[in-house]
């Protein structure tokens, strides 16, 4: 295997346009691995633990393309990524919509006078920087960009306060703004639902949710996974949470992250409580006790959250919690799993959503089925080599872990759908339970890429029977991927696709429960 590299001096892309190169030319044969990214130190420590430095020289305003493989297939890689690069974008049509201007903020904000919001996707070292000069343009900010520092947000975030502006972010890859998708957004209708979440794939659950149960969505608002710590104290959250009770068009309003900090999550649910609206809170894991707030309706997993928001803007009756329904498709996890034999005990979980990964994780322990993961919640296991699997394992495989000098497996499944078959082929895997995630910048058919996998392993399996294999799909109709499509692809292949993530789970619980039995 050769190693090629070639940098682009002085040339930006955002990162999520540089991923989806990665991916592209990662998929062509005879890749091993590849990789697009601007030349940042740490961009280029990457790349040097990836095996993909050939001892590359580059500055942070470069852009560095870099590939492994056979010679010809590097080559051609080289080729394939230059010429995405450096294609001229495509002329509107007369539609009125032009080609971003390759200029500073404030020459953008002195063109586009009318401009409110900037969606900021540069190296973190340079996006606190970039942040500021936004908002002293009056500008509120998504910043898409990871790898700040808990210092350098609570300053832009303080900063945005004191100007009456929302900060989303750092490390915010999803929003809906004015029925606009941002980021790794799903096609939703619009309606009076307002979101406001410190997980970007638990707000694309719960927005999709919505849209799947008829309802629509106002505004969705990411935060930042660091928002709700102590540090930051829930500035973004707060901001969200007050803007969406003075939005006339939002009735209901929806809460999500992690566990906050104790002193934070007294702070939001007191603001909550005096929102004069309804308002459901998901804090995934939180203690039951913890959500006894008058006028809080509190959800226990990610699904009934969208089904209690629905069903508050509609005034019916709240749903029955998924977590407490048995699985409704009981008969054909049965006999699915009525011929596995007993060696085969454990659930292994591969994940592109991170949150996915946390909220099974919570549900599998209420269960007695406590798991190893590269990103445990508390009382787990970690995961002494995140590579393979021990005992019930539930892995994200979006976590930096993974993802370093490649694409994040919602853009390119490559190295997930790998972990798949290694899963399936392991003797003593019971489930394999995994989740799609549809939407703008993901991959476009990963089911049909996932397809071809389990075939191999069902070849591979020589009349065996394979482990059951439980999906969520997470997406709508109107995403580029046609959620329905990709559950028939699926439920082809024999795979049991069920509503949401918590049901999966559940589903995943039932086998092994089944099979401790055995």
């Amino acid at each position: 295997m050769s190693i090629r590299t070639k940098v682009f001096k002085n040339m930006y892309q955002d990162s999520v346009s540089l991923m989806q190169i990665s991916a592209r030319i990662s998929a062509l044969p005879d890749i091993e691995q590849a990789s697009v990214a601007m030349g940042t130190e740490t961009n280029l420590a990457q790349l040097r633990d990836a095996n993909l430095d050939d001892g590359v020289k580059a500055g942070p305003n470069d852009l560095v393309i870099a590939v492994r493989g056979g010679d010809a297939a590097c080559d051609a890689a080289l080729a394939l990524a230059e010429e995405a690069l450096t294609a001229k974008p495509q002329e509107s049509g007369g539609d009125g919509i032009r080609p971003p201007p390759l200029v500073s903020l404030e020459m953008a904000a002195e063109q586009e006078n009318a401009s409110n919001l900037a969606l900021i996707s540069v190296p973190g070292d340079y996006a606190a920087a970039e942040a500021t000069k936004a908002l002293h343009l009056g500008m509120s900010v998504m910043l898409f960009s990871d790898n700040v520092s808990l210092e350098h947000e609570r300053a832009i975030k303080t900063l945005a306060r004191d100007k009456n502006l929302l900060v989303m972010g750092p490390d915010c890859g999803t929003a809906i703004i004015n029925g606009m998708p941002l980021g790794f957004a799903n096609v939703v209708r619009r309606g009076a639902i307002g979101v406001v979440a410190a997980s970007g794939t638990g707000l694309q659950e719960v927005t999709s949710r919505i849209d799947q149960l008829g309802a629509g969505i106002s505004q969705a608002l990411g935060t930042g996974g660091h928002d709700l710590h102590e540090e930051i104290g829930g500035i973004s959250m707060l901001y969200g949470l007050d803007a969406l009770a003075q939005d006339p068009d939002t009735k209901v309003i929806v809460l999500i992250s992690k566990p906050p900090a104790p002193a934070v999550a007294e702070k939001i649910l007191a603001r909550a409580r005096a929102a004069g609206k309804p308002v459901v809170v998901n804090f995934l894991g939180a203690r039951a006790g913890d959500m006894n707030v008058p006028g809080i309706t509190p959800a226990h997993t990610l699904a009934d959250a969208a089904g209690f928001a629905v069903a508050l803007l509609s005034g019916a009756a709240l749903p029955e919690s998924v977590a407490v329904v048995g699985a409704p498709d009981a008969a054909r996890l049965d006999e699915y799993s009525r011929t596995l034999p007993s060696i085969r005990r454990f659930v292994r979980g591969v994940f592109a959503g991170g949150t996915f990964c946390y909220e099974s994780q919570l549900l599998l322990r209420e269960r007695g089925f406590p798991a190893s993961s590269n990103t445990p919640v508390a009382s787990n296991m970690k995961l002494e080599d995140i590579w393979h699997s021990f005992g019930h394992t539930l892995v994200d495989m979006g976590d930096d872990d993974f993802t370093r000098g490649r694409p994040h497996p919602m853009i390119d499944p490559t190295l997930r759908n790998q972990r798949v078959l290694a899963e399936l082929n392991d003797a003593q895997t019971a489930v394999v339970l995994f989740d799609l995630v549809l939407g703008y910048g993901a991959s476009m058919d990963p089911a049909t890429e996932l397809l071809a996998l389990i075939e191999q392993a069902r070849l591979q399996a020589a009349g065996r029977d394979l482990p059951v294999l439980i999906s969520h799909v997470c997406g709508t109709q109107a995403d580029p991927q046609v959620r329905s499509r990709q559950v028939d692809i699926l439920r082809e292949a024999r795979v049991l696709v069920a509503g949401c993530n918590a049901q999966a789970a559940l589903w995943a619980c039932h086998v092994a429960q089944a099979q401790a039995q055995k």
